[in-house]
């Protein structure tokens, strides 16, 4: 959390307002942010550019800030982008004071969002090259590219859709929300499927995830909107976090578990738990966590 849709939610109302202006100041709060580049020196590249594009790469933001220089954001755990919102807000690591007067300020209660410049266009392909993998929208997700990076993998199938190498952008809110969709259990070894399964799978990734973008995004803990407002996405979700509710499908109980050492969310009548898997490892992982998702 954030995912892709809430990402892209913040890209979509900040495109508009932030492409052709001036960064005309950059005040970092917490050096950490832009470590390990001192806050000076990321001061230095920053100030003075114009944002000509506001893009995305799976749970990135792509500031293009002209002559090959980009600036990449991840939101993290807890990050946020807000926008000519009011100069007390909490938890600010960076502010941006742009040209006519307006201000970008990015708030972390859990400091984990991260900013980095990186320079040229190749070393912007290969930052993302060894990090992310299918964009789930750019027509190249289907089933048989799914089959073919899952080939061989004994993994779980929750635990691959969360490795951002084979499908970028997916979390554990959208990898539960695809998998019941699916009916494929969170546990099933990820290169055990069927071909027919990786397509319906491949389907239901991208219905979940627009899903998540018409409302939005979701909003458990802090994600925000650009102006401040909460995205609702939570308020739909078929199985997650909705423990020992009915299944929307079957009105069988949604069990939490633990995989990938996430919690999980599943109707075991609707996602058949695979041959082997342990009833008594799932209930005793979601025990030792609580009610982390």
């Amino acid at each position: 959390m954030p995912e892709l849709p809430e990402v892209e939610t913040i890209r979509r109302q900040l495109a508009p307002a932030l492409c052709g202006k001036r960064i005309e100041q950059l005040d970092v709060i917490d050096a950490k942010w832009g470590s390990p580049i001192a806050a000076s020196e990321l001061v230095g590249i920053v100030e003075g550019r114009e944002i000509e594009q506001l893009s995305r790469r799976g749970k990135y933001l792509i500031f293009d800030l002209g002559d090959e220089f980009y600036l990449i954001c991840h939101l993290r755990m807890t990050g946020n982008f807000l926008y000519d919102a009011e100069p007390d807000v909490a938890y600010q690591r960076a502010v941006f004071g742009l040209e006519g007067g307006h201000t970008l300020r990015f708030t972390d209660p859990r400091r984990f969002g991260t900013a980095e410049v990186v320079i040229g266009g190749d070393a912007l392909y290969e930052y993302f090259a060894g990090r992310l993998g299918i964009e789930p929208f750019s027509g190249a997700l289907d089933g048989a590219a799914l089959k073919s990076m899952a080939s061989g993998k004994r993994t779980s199938i929750k635990a691959f859709l969360l490795d951002q190498r084979a499908v970028a952008g997916i979390g554990n809110i959208y990898a539960d929300e695809a998998l019941f969709r699916a009916e494929v259990h969170p546990l099933r070894e990820a290169g055990s499927l069927r071909p027919a399964q990786y397509e319906l799978l491949a389907t239901t990734i991208q219905d979940a995830l627009q899903a998540g973008l018409d409302a939005g995004g979701a909003t458990i803990d802090d994600f925000r909107h650009a102006d401040g407002l909460y995205g609702s996405f939570q308020d739909e979700f078929l199985v997650h976090r909705r423990a020992g509710e009915p299944c929307p499908r079957c009105g069988t109980e949604v069990r939490k578990m633990v995989v990938a050492g996430r919690g999980t969310y599943v109707c075991e009548r609707c996602q058949t738990r695979p041959r082997g898997a342990s009833k008594r490892r799932g209930a005793a992982a979601a025990s030792r966590s609580g009610q982390r998702s």
